[in-house]
């Protein structure tokens, strides 16, 4: 048998202990909760009664969700915690070591695994035993290819990730870097060993002399270095992997000798929000908290072709000068029209020197442009790769120090043409 939690599960009459045990599970799967809020939602609960399950959970939702980050986490943990009377049995599920089978295996929703860590927390989990034998047989288990914790977390999808996993990812993001090379530019600087003459500077040497040229100077073509634009949906969908290239982002605004002019930062969902000043505060939780709280349409729907209309209208001209990259980070799934989402994309395409689309869908194999926004964006975009896990932004360097890197796009291109 499974030993349970000191604390009494929900189906214990003693609704303000019940509580209590919910918000210690919130504070676990990452939530800032303190003994004041819980003692709000006692007193809100008290206050709006008990007698329809939407107005609870609505009523505690008011006092514990403060962030829209929040959201995901505390809706998982609310239907596994109060509406499911087995909710240990799914927990135990998705904690226990299980064998893949022929069948295909059901993956944990957003934030499933961490609110079944939150809920555990203490539990004692039975595994099966395995039996000893009287004899000295020893079994010897060869590990010389089996991936480290660090290996594994790369190629571990942002979505699934528990709570531990993603701080340890955060980390590990922090210590990405994302170089680029200098652009050669049509101004010209002074160079002993450049490959042209400078004769303005080399006639106003010879009138010093009196007119007789005794040295030629040389010059070279100047460096500059490109903006880095960043453009990432956070609607419900897309929510999860925004925040880690933010993170990402944040660490990349912030390397000192990263080689980028500026580092710009959009998010959209429903509207355009610009958060690339939250980008320069030092701390990355600090920053994103601010950035989160300037976007109010987090999780909420998308409109990928009236934001980029918005950012080509209003941005364009500012920050996609002296040829910058732009990254593109959504799933492609718009409900405007896509007509308007093709023009806008044509629009940025034209605009920028390369537009790189990270889309998180591409992990899945069998993955094909099938949507009529995503057909639209797929011609328009020079590369095309996944960014669903921490190799695939590993991987952005590599699309960054190679011209003709294409990604993905190719292959999908023929699928669409077919």
């Amino acid at each position: 048998m499974v030993a349970l939690p000191d604390l009494e599960l929900p189906e214990n009459p003693k609704l303000t202990r019940n509580i209590t045990h919910f918000a210690r599970a919130l504070r676990q799967a990452g939530l800032p909760i303190g003994p004041g809020a819980t003692l709000n939602a006692i007193n809100a609960v008290k206050a709006a009664g008990f007698t329809e399950r939407a107005d609870f959970y609505w009523t505690l939702h008011a006092c514990f969700v403060t962030r829209p980050e929040h959201r995901a986490t505390f809706r998982q943990l609310f239907r596994l915690y109060w509406r499911d009377p087995r909710y240990l049995e799914h927990m135990m599920s998705y904690m226990i070591p299980a064998t893949r089978g022929v069948a295909e295996e059901r993956r944990a929703k957003a934030a499933e695994k961490r609110a079944a860590e939150a809920l555990l927390d203490g539990v004692e989990r039975d595994l099966p035993e395995i039996e000893k034998d009287d004899g000295e047989t020893q079994i010897e288990i060869d590990a010389s290819r089996t991936m480290s914790s660090q290996e594994r977390l790369k190629s571990l999808d942002f979505e699934q990730m528990s709570t531990a996993e993603m701080a340890e990812a955060k980390r590990m993001l922090a210590r990405l870097t994302l170089p680029i090379k200098p652009l050669p530019s049509r101004r010209t600087q002074v160079s002993p060993i450049g490959a042209q003459i400078d004769a303005r500077r080399t006639l106003r040497a010879a009138m010093r002399q009196g007119g007789e040229t005794h040295k030629l100077v040389l010059k070279t073509p100047r460096t500059r270095w490109p903006n880095l634009v960043a453009l990432c949906d956070i609607s419900g969908s897309m929510s999860q992997y925004s925040r880690a290239v933010l993170h990402f982002l944040h660490a990349v605004a912030n390397q000192q000798g990263a080689g980028w002019a500026k580092v710009h930062a959009f998010t959209f969902g429903t509207r355009l929000t610009n958060i690339t000043r939250h980008l320069g505060t030092r701390d990355v939780d600090a920053a994103l908290a601010a950035a989160g709280a300037e976007a109010q349409d987090w999780e909420g729907g998308t409109r990928i072709g009236a934001c980029l209309t918005e950012f080509n209208r209003d941005w364009s001209r500012r920050v996609l000068g002296s040829g910058a990259i732009v990254l593109l980070i959504t799933d492609g799934l718009d409900r405007d029209d896509p007509d308007d989402l093709a023009r806008a994309m044509e629009r940025l395409h034209l605009s920028a020197r390369k537009v790189i689309w990270l889309n998180p869908l591409l992990r899945w194999d069998g993955f094909a442009p099938k949507a009529r926004g995503i057909a639209e964006m797929l011609p328009r975009v020079d590369s095309f790769r996944a960014g669903h896990n921490i190799a695939s932004l590993e991987a952005l360097a590599d699309a960054l120090s190679r011209p003709d890197d294409r990604g993905e796009k190719a292959r999908l291109m023929a699928l669409l043409e077919d």
